[in-house]
Order: structure tokens, then sequence, then C-alpha cells
């Protein structure tokens, strides 16, 4: 993946020094590249650890079976791990993952030593990972497919329920774990919201257990998805995966606080993208 080779340089006074240079270069390229992946930040599941690490500090490779997923429910995008060092993985494999609260579907969106090389940036090396059970068969896709419906119908309760009692909140996506254990419900709402009678009526309904995550405004964008002013998918859908604070500063320095309200997104925040011109 990183491989510069100075080796057609024929001249004697350079040629003792050819290793050290192909060296010096190759671990320059390397690390242009990883920096570039930070910039792909993962989502904050474990974030009191994952901000304590020393990213500067030497970190072994790991050479285990590690891949980047990413799912609709609790994990988000994490690193996941197959016991196994024979199977391979593929970008958009469909996985399913083991967890403290039961399994997930993710879907598999880096590998093999991008992977590697991410961790290491990271300071990740020998931790406990979410665990990959199998590449998802016929049966698992069926049973998935149902969920996905069945969420349908969770949403539709849900939307009753909160009419009849009267509640203010905002439903923006409801999720059923894979193996059927919890139904979660992402909202919006401007303030803290009293639904522990609706929670009963939800237990009540489904049988299982009840989740109601309240989430914010650009969370809220991310899982919506769209099309954005110029063309392109949402930012915040399609890359960002730990969200920056842009603030009215950053719009003042690029001219634009006469028209911020044409560079609001979506979620009514200012555009995500502004950052990028002083990154």
């Amino acid at each position: 993946m990183y491989n510069i080779d100075l080796s057609f340089i024929k001249n004697s006074e350079l040629s003792s020094s050819i290793s050290d240079f192909e060296i010096q270069y190759n671990n320059e390229f390397k690390d242009k590249i990883i920096d570039d992946l930070t910039n792909m930040q993962l989502n904050k599941c474990n974030c009191d650890d994952f901000c304590s690490l020393d990213l500067s500090a030497q970190t072994s490779l790991d050479e285990r079976n590690i891949v980047e997923a990413n799912s609709k429910g609790i994990i988000g995008k994490h690193f996941c791990i197959s016991n196994s060092n024979d199977v391979i993985f593929q970008k958009n494999d469909i996985i399913l993952v083991e967890i403290s609260e039961g399994t997930e579907v993710a879907i598999v969106t880096e590998t093999n030593n991008v992977v590697k090389f991410k961790r290491q940036k990271f300071g990740l090396c020998g931790e406990e990972l979410p665990k990959i059970i199998r590449k998802l068969t016929e049966e698992d896709l069926k049973k998935y497919e149902t969920n996905l419906l069945s969420a349908k119908t969770a949403k539709n309760f849900f939307l009753e329920s909160i009419k009849a009692h009267n509640l203010e909140m905002k439903l923006v996506d409801v999720h059923y774990q894979f193996d059927r254990k919890k139904l979660y419900f992402y909202y919006t709402a401007d303030g803290r919201i009293d639904f522990r009678q609706l929670v009963k009526e939800l237990a009540n309904e489904f049988k299982t257990r009840i989740e109601l995550r309240q989430i914010g405004v650009r969370d809220e964008a991310k899982l919506v998805g769209g099309v954005g002013s110029c063309g392109r998918e949402y930012c915040c859908t399609s890359f960002i995966y730990s969200f920056k604070k842009v603030t009215t500063q950053i719009a003042h320095d690029q001219n634009l606080t006469s028209f911020l309200a044409k560079h609001s997104g979506p979620c009514g925040k200012l555009k995500c993208c502004l950052s990028f011109e002083i990154e």
C-alpha cells in the first residue's frame, strides 16, 4: 500500500542513503494517508475512553481480523472483530455483530490495512470489540426484512400514542434490534418529556424492552438523510461521524455573515461544510 521505490537512483554518492530515503518518504506518505483517514471520526460510543487516548504514543499494529462497520443500532460506526482469521470481509458485506445488549446488523465500511493503520493512529490495540458472528445468511436477511416491517408498524402505533397523550415530541426513526430484544424510538423535543405511560403502552403492545432516545437536530438530519443545496448527499449522512462546532465566527472569516440563512442546513444549524474551509 505504501511503496515508494528509489532503487532507480544509481548515483554512487547516494546509493548508501537510498534505503534511508525510502523509509523516510514511505513513512511520510503513510502518515499523510492516515491523517486523512482520521478526519473520519468514530461515533461517540466510548467517548470517555476514546478522548483520553494519547494519539501521539507509539502503538503496536493490531494484526487481528478487524473491520470497520456501520450499524443503524446503538453501536453506530465501530470496529468489529472476527474470531477467525480465515474469513475474508469485503466492503459492503452485511454482517451480524454480537454486543452486550444483543445482536445487530452492520455493513462493512473498511477492511485490511486501512483499518490496521487507522487503529494504530487512534492508539487502539488489543481492546475488546464487538464480535462478528457471521455474514448474513438468507434466513438472517428474511428476519431482518421482517424487523423492518415491524418497525413501520411500531412507528404508526407510536405516532397514534403520542397524539392520544398530547406529547410534544417528534418521532425521527424506529429501530428493532436484530434479535428483537429491544425496540428503539429516536425522537426530538424542545424539552424534557414525561413518557412513562407511553413506554408502558409500547412495552405492552410489542412485548419487548422499549428505549426512547432523545437526539439533537443535527442527529435527526443524519438519520433522515437527504440532498443538500450543493446537489450532493448530506455530509453528515455520507462521511461525517463526529460533529464539529460550526460558529458564526467561521462564517464571519469567510465573509458570509450577511447570508447566514442561506448557509444553514436542513437542521437549522450552520452547514458543516463551512468548517472545511478552515481545515
